[in-house]
């Protein structure tokens, strides 16, 4: 998190878009909160395409950041659970439109231009 408060932002948009942007992090946090508690093989089967190293990448920026909660359960072999905090459930209302809008789009505009 120490990057962030290094940064200079011109607005709370470009803030907001350096937290949670990127092609990994979005669903991520969909998964997160929309399936609840995963561990780190779940997210990777849940997104087939992405590399080992990204999704350990994207997970730490987003801990680091709060956004994330990482539990380490001191058992063998190592059993590692990720989960939203208080401030990844208040993202949620932003995915939700940020899918009815990507939604919406194909529907109307996507599938319009395939008529065409």
């Amino acid at each position: 998190m120490s990057n962030l408060k290094e940064k200079t932002f011109n607005c709370e948009k470009e803030l907001t878009l350096s937290v949670i942007g990127g092609k990994w992090k979005m669903l991520i946090l969909w998964h997160l909160g929309k399936e609840g508690t995963k561990r780190f093989g779940e997210l990777k089967a849940l997104m087939p395409s992405i590399t080992q190293r990204m999704l350990v990448n994207q997970l730490r920026e987003l801990e680091d950041h709060l956004i994330i909660h990482r539990e380490v359960y001191p058992v063998v072999p190592p059993k590692v659970e990720y989960s939203l905090t208080e401030n990844g459930l208040k993202l949620m209302p932003i995915l939700d439109a940020m899918y009815e809008w990507g939604k919406d789009y194909i529907e109307h505009v996507l599938e319009k231009t395939k008529e065409q």
